[in-house]
């Protein structure tokens, strides 16, 4: 399976953030959607960062008096790992754990084309393993002429 396939299941619709908006907009934003990363943006829409739940505690510990204006370009992950539609899950579990991310943002032709989550990975490798056990299962049983 590839992030192609985990994507035309889950979709394409990736959250995003200004650079410039702040840290407690990011937070409403979270919480909003229910997304455990926000690729952030300039003003040409161009990928910038990631920001994701440990960068807003970051900025909450180290600049909790000024975090009403503090901005998310602060805080944000600028060394992006990222994915292209053909890759193997297995090739993004490895890289996912190796880098200790949770999420990586799909990439092709320099254009953003949606964004897996080490849940999404997870999900499909199971998807995968079910179906490999029920075609075990249904061989030993016999279902299928020799």
């Amino acid at each position: 399976m590839k992030a192609k396939d985990i994507l035309a299941v889950k979709g394409r619709r990736v959250i995003t953030i200004h650079q410039d908006n702040t840290v407690i907009e990011a937070i409403a934003l979270f919480f909003a959607n229910r997304v455990g990363s926000l690729i952030v943006v300039d003003e040409n829409d161009d990928i910038k960062g990631i920001l994701a739940p440990n960068d807003v505690l970051k900025a909450v510990h180290n600049d909790l008096d000024n975090i009403q204006h503090t901005k998310v370009s602060r805080f944000m992950s600028t060394n992006l790992i990222v994915a292209k539609l053909d890759d193997d899950i297995d090739y993004i579990q490895a890289v996912m754990t190796e880098n200790r991310v949770r999420h990586i943002p799909i990439i092709e032709k320099g254009k953003l084309q949606g964004l897996v989550s080490i849940g999404d990975v997870v999900k499909a490798q199971l998807k995968i393993r079910d179906v490999e056990n029920q075609y075990l299962k249904e061989y030993i049983e016999g279902k299928y002429p020799a």
